[in-house]
């Protein structure tokens, strides 16, 4: 993005309700985000803007939205709105240790903005490369269990997030996890018909996903946190889920990695990852019924367990990836 080029994002200074836009510290195809400040004590917050790029353009005056001339993208825009504040009003009333915290929310400039707790720690994206895979069980225990029952508090709401990968996963000091960009939060149903503006990402998005009228579902985000855990061991993307269709190369990891890890989450990675979804877990208990059927073996420490012991550093990377 580059504010100045093509006016796309708020710039620093800008009053948003009673908050002050710092800067712009991620976003996508369909969402901006801000660092911003409270007007009145300061307090730290990240701001998400719904802007989807394809339908919507800044106006000269640097603040208000406006969608692109066309009935459709009206049409497409308006209801990507109101979905976003109603889901917006919906996550701000989840209180859970491992879902960001949804603080305030509202409309204005044309558009609505969803207000979120700014959060300090480490982007699991980051930290997958910055040690290129090969993450211990240890570590992965310690991080997906938590943000599993994070979102089956969000599918007992009868929402998916939907975007879930480890860009959109930060780990907080003792590696406590916390599930960020819910920008792409939807309603269960039972297709993508109503969904225009959804971003996928290739690699963690499930084949049905990926299909105009795919059926969606908690099989859907099942199989990107299998992916993510996949990603932890792999260092790397998985291969996108429409090409593992047409031909699936991607060795299982019972075979690729039963040296290094329990039967019991390696079998649960290759579950979640199923293309097919009937063939998945449906549910978020099946998952967690399937990591610990077996106790995990005693190992020594590697790479990922040290970040496990930073009880009280301060490390801080950026907010989102988009």
């Amino acid at each position: 993005m580059n504010d100045a080029r093509d006016n796309y994002c708020l710039q620093k200074g800008t009053p948003l309700d009673s908050y002050v836009i710092d800067r712009t510290i991620g976003g996508g195809g369909f969402s901006i985000v801000y660092l911003a400040h409270d007007a009145k004590d300061g307090t730290l917050v990240a701001i998400k803007e719904y802007m989807p790029r394809k339908l919507a353009f800044r106006g000269e005056d640097g603040v208000s939205v406006h969608t692109l001339p066309d009935s459709e993208n009206g049409d497409n825009f308006a209801h990507g709105r109101r979905m976003f504040f109603q889901e917006a009003s919906t996550l701000a009333n989840i209180k859970h240790p491992n879902i960001v915290n949804v603080i305030n929310f509202f409309r204005a400039n044309g558009t609505v903005y969803m207000v979120m707790a700014y959060e300090k720690g480490i982007n699991l994206q980051d930290y997958i490369k910055r040690h290129g895979g090969g993450l211990s069980e240890k570590f992965i225990r310690t991080v997906f269990p938590p943000l599993l029952d994070g979102i089956k508090t969000i599918h007992g709401m009868g929402l998916l997030h939907l975007d879930i990968k480890p860009g959109n996963i930060f780990l907080r000091p003792g590696g406590n996890p916390i599930l960020l960009d819910f920008g792409a939060v939807h309603q269960m149903q039972n297709s993508r018909k109503y969904q225009p503006t959804q971003v996928v990402t290739p690699g963690f998005a499930p084949y049905e996903q990926l299909t105009p009228g795919g059926y969606v579902g908690p099989w859907s985000d099942l199989y990107a946190i299998g992916a993510s855990m996949r990603a932890c061991i792999d260092g790397t993307t998985p291969p996108p889920a429409d090409e593992r269709r047409m031909k699936d190369t991607l060795k299982p990891a019972t075979q690729a990695f039963k040296k290094h890890y329990s039967a019991a989450l390696l079998n649960a990675i290759d579950w979640a990852m199923e293309v097919d979804p009937l063939l998945r877990p449906q549910t978020v208990d099946q998952l967690l019924e399937a990591m610990n059927r077996e106790d995990p073996p005693e190992e020594p420490t590697s790479r990922g367990d040290s970040f496990l012991d930073l009880l009280t550093r301060d490390i801080t990377l950026p907010w989102s990836k988009g």
